[in-house]
This record gives structure tokens, C-alpha cells and sequence, in this order.
């Protein structure tokens, strides 16, 4: 058996997302139904409807940023109850069992199934995601949402919110971190309320100054535009601990890591088209890292979410209906939005 509810739904890569239907499993013993009331929109949905990131199974519903209530529990379930704010991110399941679902990892499971686009390890059905009006999903990657936060404004940190926090984490950002943020976009902004949250002083890099006084409300202390001054890297050497690239531009890495102090990181978050040009001597001199971080574990998702309960942390949103989600999509693309979208679930009827 399963239940029918409204959704909005990918047909193909060259159409706009249309309303539609969607099934929602009955209840397994560890599930919970979440009754879906805000759904972001990131620009990985936009890649993966678009056929951008490989084979899509059609017709999709996207959407890995929900918050909703929960409506209805399975007989296991120990971590919910009904009433309950609950919220699903990028993950439905993984296969628990592995080195890194041990871990915590469950992100780095070589079987992990996305919240959209991937295969159910039970049933083999797609995976279907937020926009639509509920799901279904195992307690144990469902999250808490702090009741303090606007529930509209905290959906987006299930995506941006842990893709940021958690590189700024492992790469032990504190308080007193020099910490840059390349890009002010759905990520950056994130990325520089949560750095200034754990105490950095915060750098934004950016192309232009059109969002400098946005950088600076949020947190930054200081704002490097290239365009205006495309030696303007050159003095900050030696100055950052770790540098979150935001952005998927190609940039030139080897100005960028000449920013770093020893044993500084800069971490990608962006997947440019391009190969990336680097020195060896870029990471040679000063024990210097080049790497890259993929969202988190549900156990860092939780922590992220409690952390930015306690510093009054979320994203900054334009609250849509279902009707405007295309729109949203070319307004995406080009850049037009401050600075994450969110569906009104209501609308999805």
C-alpha cells in the first residue's frame, strides 16, 4: 500500500517542472511521515533535472532541503513522536553498516541514497524528495529542527547549512580563525554567518562589491573585489587559515593558495567545468592543503543544526509557490536571488 500526495515533478531535461502525484510508502517499523512545509531550492536540483550530473530516472521530484512536522510514526521509532518538527536532507539512507556509516559518515558511503534520483535499498523504487506534500522517511536520517528557528528560513541549512559548516569544522576554524570566503551566493552567505558564529574574522572575496554591505551585516570584516583590483590577492598573502571556495568559476588557484598562511586549507565547494592549474610548490611551501568537502554525516547535520539554534543562525530566504518554482530555476542560474529560494509546501495542492 501506499498514499498519494501532490508534488511537482521533473519530466524531462528539457521541460519545465510540471504539478503531478507521487506515492509515499507505508509506514516500516523505523519510519516516520513528515507533512512537508517548506522545501528549498538548491542548484543541485537544477543540475540534476537539467541531465547535467548524469542519467536521471523521469519523472523526479527534487528537493533535499525539508522541514515539516511529523504526522505519523512506525512502531520502532524511538526518536520521534507525532507533532515533532522534523527535517531530511541530502541523504534517505545509506548501508549502515560500512567503516564510514560507523563513523558517522554516512555521506562517504559508497551505498548512500540520495534523497531524490537514487534507488531505495528495499523496495527498489526512486527515491523521491521535497517538493511535494509529505515523505517518508527512516528515523535515523530524519533530523530535529530547533523550534527557535523560522522554519522557512532554517530549510536551507539542510543543504548550504552543513555543506559550510562542516569544512569549516574539520578544518578547525575557532575563535580568531582567518578564515575567507570565496563567493556570496546561497553558500557563501552561510558560510559567513557560521564562521563569524564560531568567532573567525571573516574575508569575503568576491568579483564585485554589490553585495559587500550584505557581507558585512552577516558577519565579514572585510571584502576583496577582483575586478576592481585584479592584484588585490597579492596583498593578503601569508593571511588565511582556511579559504571555502564557494563558487564553481574557474579561478586561479595559485593566486588564491599564495592567501594562505602554513598549513592553511582551501576547500572546494564548487565543481568547475575546467581543470584546476596548481603548483606543487603552492603546496610544498608552508604545508599547505587543496582539497574539497561534500555535505556531512546526519550525526554533523544535527550538531549544525543545534549550533546554529544557539547562534540564531539560518539562511536568508524569498518564500515561493509551487507555481514560481521554473522561474526560480532561470533566476537560479543567472545568479538573481538573495539568497535561497523556499517553497510554500501549501502550494503544492
Amino acid at each position: 500500500m501506499t498514499t498519494t500526495v501532490a508534488c511537482y515533478q521533473a519530466i524531462a531535461a528539457d521541460k519545465p517542472l510540471e504539478p503531478g502525484t507521487v506515492e509515499r510508502r507505508d509506514l516500516r517499523p523505523d519510519d516516520i511521515r513528515i507533512e512537508i512545509e517548506y522545501a528549498g531550492i538548491c542548484h543541485s536540483d537544477i543540475h540534476t533535472v537539467r541531465g547535467e550530473w548524469g542519467p536521471v530516472n523521469y519523472p523526479m521530484v527534487t528537493g533535499h532541503e525539508i522541514v515539516g512536522r511529523v504526522a505519523e510514526i512506525g512502531s520502532d521509532v524511538t526518536e520521534f513522536k507525532v507533532g515533532d518538527r522534523a527535517g531530511v536532507g541530502c541523504l534517505v539512507d545509506s548501508c549502515r553498516e560500512c567503516e564510514w556509516c560507523k563513523k558517522g559518515e554516512e555521506n562517504n558511503c559508497p551505498n548512500a541514497v540520495g534523497t531524490y534520483n537514487g534507488i531505495d535499498r528495499h523496495d527498489g523504487r526512486p527515491t523521491a524528495g521535497g517538493y511535494s506534500q509529505a515523505i517518508v522517511v527512516s528515523e535515523a536520517f530524519a533530523l530535529h529542527i530547533p523550534e527557535n528557528l523560522d522554519a522557512a528560513a532554517v530549510t536551507p541549512l539542510l543543504c548550504a547549512g552543513i555543506t559550510t559548516y562542516s569544512p569549516l569544522r574539520t578544518w578547525g576554524v575557532t575563535e580568531g580563525s582567518k578564515v575567507a570566503v570565496v563567493g556570496m551566493g546561497g553558500l557563501g552567505h552561510v558560510a559567513v554567518k557560521l564562521a563569524k558564529a564560531m568567532g573567525a574574522e571573516v574575508t569575503v572575496i568576491s568579483q564585485t562589491r554589490s553585495k559587500e554591505e550584505d557581507g558585512r551585516k552577516y558577519g565579514a570584516t572585510e571584502w576583496i573585489a577582483t575586478k576592481e583590483n585584479p592584484d588585490a590577492l597579492k596583498e593578503h598573502k601569508g593571511q588565511f587559515d582556511v579559504i571555502i571556495n564557494t563558487v564553481s568559476a574557474h579561478i586561479d588557484v595559485r593566486a588564491y593558495m599564495a592567501t594562505l598562511r602554513p598549513h592553511g586549507a582551501m576547500v572546494l565547494l564548487g565543481l568547475p567545468t575546467e581543470a584546476l592549474e596548481v603548483n606543487a610548490g603552492n603546496l610544498i611551501g608552508g604545508r599547505k592543503s587543496l582539497t574539497g568537502s561534500n555535505i556531512g554525516g546526519i550525526r554533523e547535520t544535527q550538531e549544525m543544526l543545534d549550533f546554529c539554534a544557539e547562534h540564531g543562525v539560518t539562511a536568508e530566504i524569498e518564500l515561493i509557490n509551487a507555481d514560481q518554482i521554473n522561474e526560480a530555476y532561470d533566476r537560479v542560474v543567472n545568479s538573481d536571488v538573495r539568497y535561497r529560494f523556499v517553497i510554500d509546501a501549501k502550494t503544492f495542492a
